[in-house]
């Protein structure tokens, strides 16, 4: 019985990540939006998940990804805050996740928007307030051009898998025991993988590569 229990949950691992590690679309047919799916452009800008950073409104990003998103002012202690796009139910084939577009917003803006908020609430982590914005704003709103995305898996990654859809990675910064961040400068791509929380994509376009590496610098292991 011990047995049986064990090659059960080893099934449950396999099949949880078996879509980040096999194609499982029909022959001929072409599924779009994996996390994996990076496409640079002649101008070096970067697609994934069928928005263009740098380039792409909030508005064709809810045009590309659905409209069932949340739309919210986030501020931690100290900062200005980032406008952001939540969609906690992403789904491309059998990849799921959650999934967070920050955009490139002036401060001036953010400040005027914090103002006319309807509701202003702590983050679950109590270190961050949260900004529910006026729908008289919504349209300025989902003017604003997507900078960045975050993508965080429902499935736990580990090197093996990164390696197969990424490839190597230019660089890897080990900040901890716990958490190494594999870079792909190229593909405006930092995987972040945690043997304590969960694993996190980020992506931007890849001549704001800087801004995702440069912090890590600080924070890395010597």
């Amino acid at each position: 019985m011990k047995v049986f229990f064990i090659s059960f949950a080893l099934l449950a691992v396999l099949l949880a990540v078996y879509p980040f590690v096999f194609d499982h679309s029909e022959p001929g047919e072409k599924v779009e939006g994996f996390p994996w799916q990076i496409d640079i452009g002649v101008n070096g800008a970067s697609t994934v998940f069928g928005v263009t950073l740098g380039k792409s409104s909030l508005a064709d990003a809810a045009g590309a990804l659905g409209d069932d998103a949340q739309l919210a002012i986030v501020e931690s202690k100290g900062e200005t805050g980032t406008l952001e796009m939540y969609f906690g139910h992403y789904r491309a084939g059998l990849i799921s996740g959650k999934m967070i577009l920050q955009a490139d917003v002036a401060p001036e803006t953010l400040d005027t928007w914090k103002q006319t908020a309807v509701k202003v609430d702590y983050m679950k982590s109590g270190l961050a307030r949260k900004y529910t914005l006026d729908s008289d704003n919504l349209p300025l709103i989902l003017q604003s051009v997507v900078q960045n995305i975050t993508f965080i898996p429902t499935v736990n990654l580990d090197e093996a898998i990164v390696l197969g859809r990424f490839g190597e990675p230019q660089e890897k910064i080990m900040v901890n025991d716990t958490l190494t961040h594999y870079l792909y400068p190229s593909l405006g791509l930092d995987v972040a993988l945690s043997s304590e929380q969960k694993d996190v994509l980020q992506y931007v376009s890849p001549d704001q590569f800087s801004r995702l590496r440069r912090p890590l610098l600080k924070q890395s292991t010597p």
